[in-house]
């Protein structure tokens, strides 16, 4: 029990950073839809630099570059070109996605040593939860550092609140002084970079090596992840928890029902649709009524219509 449930906080790490990072971009403002492909190519970029390097920490550096010079893109031409920030960020999504393979091919089935694991002395006896908790690699261990830290950054301090405001309310926050164009910046491609860093921690740490699709699909669960926390730091974390739960159950039932050995690596997908449809279906429901009420104002009943509208329930 104590190895499965290892195994999960181990591999929804990237997830965390993923989520995070995509948290952070979107609660500025700036929503990144070129996470899929931004992990991908990050993934590639780093096991290749880290491969040629020999060392995997310049791997991890480069990709955050790749994930910080992609959010940048979707940064400036959504805030200086007056974009869509989805279509600039889809348009990404497939250029990092055919990049990753087209630059990545002859770097398919290469070895190299990855992340280095390491006991904390003391917390990995904690029965329990040390062996689970404490008995991981410098990225988990990250991953818990970052949880924390962004919570506290996002609502116990001046910045993480002005953050906030710069993506909720522009205008208010441009009122009070605060440069609201470079803490989009600033925050997205913090954001990107921490995509890259998920991407880096797929080839360096999780799956180890590279090959075409090596992440596919992790990208769209890191943004369903965002929605399903709330936009919270830590409810993303749990999100991301929660899919590696599902990943390795899917996992751990392939020898048992070898007949839906093609079915179960893509059940953790659809679960997870089905938990954020579960979750928001109030939410849904609510926007569904207010649509009907507006419609009504516009047809020429605005008693009924308006109090739906400005309801808080």
């Amino acid at each position: 029990m104590e190895a499965t449930l290892a195994s999960i906080i181990f591999s929804a790490s990237p997830l965390v950073y993923a989520a995070i990072g995509e948290t952070i971009g979107e609660k500025a403002g700036v929503v990144n839809l070129s996470m899929e492909g931004t992990i991908m190519l990050s993934a590639m970029t780093a096991f290749v630099v880290a491969l040629q390097a020999g060392n995997i920490l310049v791997g991890f550096l480069a990709a955050a570059g790749v994930g910080a010079a992609f959010a940048a893109i979707i940064a400036f031409a959504s805030i200086r070109l007056r974009l869509h920030q989805y279509a600039v960020g889809f348009i990404l999504y497939l250029l990092g996605v055919s990049l990753s393979s087209f630059l990545g091919d002859k770097y398919v089935g290469r070895q190299i040593r990855g992340v280095p694991h390491f006991a904390i002395p003391g917390l990995s006896k904690i029965p329990g939860i040390g062996p689970v908790l404490f008995n991981q690699d410098v990225m988990v261990y990250g991953g818990y550092l970052l949880i924390i830290v962004a919570t506290v950054f996002m609502y116990k301090t001046k910045r993480g609140l002005e953050m906030q405001g710069v993506g909720e309310r522009p205008e208010a926050a441009w009122a009070r002084g605060i440069p609201v164009n470079r803490m989009r910046y600033l925050y997205t491609i913090i954001g990107g970079a921490l995509a890259g860093v998920a991407g880096a921690a797929y080839s360096l740490d999780v799956i180890l090596g590279w090959r075409q699709g090596l992440t596919q699909n992790f990208g769209w669960i890191a943004l369903a992840i965002v929605i399903f926390g709330g936009w919270n730091p830590a409810r993303a974390a749990i999100g991301a928890y929660l899919f590696g739960a599902l990943e390795i159950s899917a996992l751990k039932l392939q020898p048992v029902f070898p007949s839906l050995s093609q079915v179960l690596p893509v059940m953790p997908f659809v679960l997870m649709i089905v938990v954020l449809v579960i979750i928001y279906m109030p939410a849904l429901r609510r926007a569904a009524d207010r649509h009907t009420a507006l419609r009504k104002v516009i047809a020429g009943d605005p008693p009924s219509g308006l109090a739906t509208i400005f309801s808080t329930e």
